[in-house]
């Protein structure tokens, strides 16, 4: 057994079983209560350290990660080893929430750094723990029980060789690059505020693996089944602790205790299984009896667990009341993707533009009635192809001699094809991060690449990568793969969306310029009569040079509504003449 813990910043459980180790057995062991006594009356020191606020985010784990390299190298005692592991296990599992929304490629790299060390550093905390369960559980009338001194010998001999293999990866540890990564990388963590939306979405997406998890292991009742439920619990725990500090404060205790209480669980699983494997039962009896008290000592636990997790009062029912739900889910799917385009497009400010340019485009001519393909495909119609009227999927006649191309889909009617153009016009200009040319393809290639957001159907995600994909260049084609990819009625949604977008990104007049968000706020209007549609744009003028772009890029939404788009000046009255016009009129 080792000498008494130095406490480390982490939050730690007061919960205990009433007939079990600690609650954060991972750490260390008590095997009676004087243990603890003595630890809690270890010193001021100590005192002080437990009680102080613990350290949180990327930056306090990695720097904890060198600090404690050199305190593990120096004998690999089981509680260095085990603050090692923590440090690790938490800086690996925080680059793998922030690499969804960061694809740099600096996280994968971090990740894969640590986690050769991690593997080494968890075969000995494995035989560390497994020693002092075997303490804990052996039979005291038996001073001599062959089965704890057939364990003991195997886990001494084990934990020397993995001593070598630990030693060995701490040394090939790059420790300059690791202090590199703890500068730059937390600083581009910082760039989405702790206790966001964005890492709602994130926790809710941590959530519903672990619920799954949850399910199965309850179904299976296998170790497999458990173990895998404890690593998904810690995965939502640790993404609450780093980046939802309130959920944290109200959570924090019993996510701790959930994933001791499943740790414990596979500690006696382990055992058996070594127990088992080096064949430590001279006879039947023994094997019996070990048996008992493994299954007894486990049983409690998951007893324990389903007593929390398992009903009406479930904690699973509180963490998701709170976590986003309907249109709020939906409103954070498309924050994350706005974080996710932030991190490569070049002029997040023009998306930002672009985005607030096409809403008030399609707002206005959703509102003259002019997106028919759009209002068709989400009331269950298609369109003509040789009439272009609405026709109704269900209303075909056999035999008909009028010969339309009824085109029957299955959509469910609830299609946001607002949030779709606002998705594709946020990520239209990501594919500049692999270089300006052609990066419309690229854009589509990369988000169609994201894996689907929590809020966001596969198909809304297909359809924001084709939409992005002609917000330039070439001209959407029906023969083109891109749109053959998609159902038939959302070929035409895509080409009316793509024309919003592509007219969008051309009216934008400051691009490239640093400008703040009010004075960046776009101001369009929209009227329609004798068969054309105006658009008034402020800034705009016929003689500057991007009217050419604007010209060009007007074309495919006049295709798609079949009637001639006319931008214009969007005029606003100078304050001293509207103030002469109120004179000029109160004087009449």
């Amino acid at each position: 057994m080792t000498a008494n813990p130095i406490p480390i910043p982490t939050p730690v459980s007061s919960k205990t079983g009433r007939d079990s180790a600690p609650v954060d057995s991972r750490r260390r062991l008590s095997l009676d209560a004087s243990a603890k006594d003595a630890r809690a009356q270890s010193g001021p020191v100590a005192a002080k350290a437990a009680a102080a606020k613990p350290k949180l985010g990327l930056r306090a784990w990695m720097d904890r990660v060198l600090v404690e390299c050199d305190r593990a190298a120096d004998g690999f005692d089981a509680d260095p080893v085990h603050d090692l592991r923590v440090a690790l296990r938490r800086c690996r599992s925080l680059a793998d929430g922030l690499m969804a929304l960061d694809p740099d490629s600096s996280w994968k790299e971090m990740k894969k750094a640590g986690k050769k060390l991690f593997q080494a550093l968890g075969d000995l905390r494995d035989m560390q723990v497994m020693q002092e369960w075997i303490e804990k559980l052996g039979d005291v009338s038996q001073p001599n029980d062959p089965v704890c001194d057939k364990l003991l010998e195997h886990v001494h001999r084990r934990e020397a060789e993995c001593k070598q293999d630990a030693f060995k990866a701490l040394q090939q540890f790059d420790r300059k690059q690791w202090r590199q990564w703890g500068r730059s990388l937390p600083r581009r963590a910082a760039r989405v505020r702790p206790g966001s939306v964005v890492y709602m979405h994130l926790a809710l997406e941590k959530w519903t693996a672990a619920y799954e998890l949850h399910k199965h292991a309850l179904r299976t009742r296998s170790q497999v089944g458990w173990h895998e439920l404890r690593i998904g619990i810690k995965r939502f725990r640790y993404t609450v602790e780093n980046f939802l500090p309130r959920q944290h404060a109200l959570w924090g205790d019993d996510l701790k205790e959930l994933q001791d209480l499943l740790g414990e669980v596979h500690d006696f699983d382990v055992l058996w299984a070594t127990a088992v494997e080096i064949m430590a039962f001279p006879d039947v009896d023994s094997r019996r009896r070990w048996r008992e008290k493994l299954n007894a000592e486990r049983s409690r636990r998951i007893a324990k667990y389903r007593e929390k997790m398992v009903g009406r009062q479930s904690l699973w029912r509180v963490w998701r009341t709170a976590l986003p739900a309907g249109s709020h889910l939906r409103a954070a799917a498309l924050s994350r993707l706005r974080v996710w385009a932030g991190y490569l497009d070049p002029d997040c400010a023009h998306s930002q533009r672009v985005a607030q340019l096409s809403l008030l485009l399609y707002n206005g001519l959703k509102d003259a009635g002019l997106l028919k393909a759009s209002v068709a495909a989400q009331n269950g119609f298609t369109i003509g192809s040789q009439s272009g009227q609405m026709v109704s999927s269900a209303s075909t006649a056999a035999g008909s001699s009028r010969r339309l191309s009824l085109i029957p889909f299955s959509l469910r009617g609830d299609e946001d094809w607002r949030g779709i153009l606002q998705a594709a016009a946020l990520m239209h200009d990501v594919g500049k991060a692999k270089g300006s040319e052609n990066h419309g393809k690229a854009s589509y290639r990369m988000i169609r690449k994201l894996p689907r957001p929590l809020g966001l159907s596969a198909r809304e995600l297909e359809l924001a990568a084709v939409v992005a994909r002609y917000h330039r260049g070439a001209l959407p084609r029906p023969q083109r793969k891109t749109l053959q990819m998609l159902e038939l009625p959302l070929r035409r949604v895509a080409m009316e969306l793509a024309g919003i977008l592509r007219l969008a990104n051309a009216l934008d007049p400051r691009r490239g310029h640093s400008r703040n968000e009010k004075e960046n706020a776009p101001r369009l209007e929209i009227s329609a009569q004798d068969g054309a549609v105006t658009v008034r744009v402020a800034e705009y003028s016929a003689l500057d040079r991007s009217a050419e772009d604007i010209a060009a890029a007007r074309h495919l939404l006049e295709t798609v509504l079949r009637r001639p788009v006319l931008v214009r000046a969007l005029r606003t009255p100078a304050a001293g003449a509207r103030s002469k016009g109120r004179a000029l009129a109160e004087g009449n």
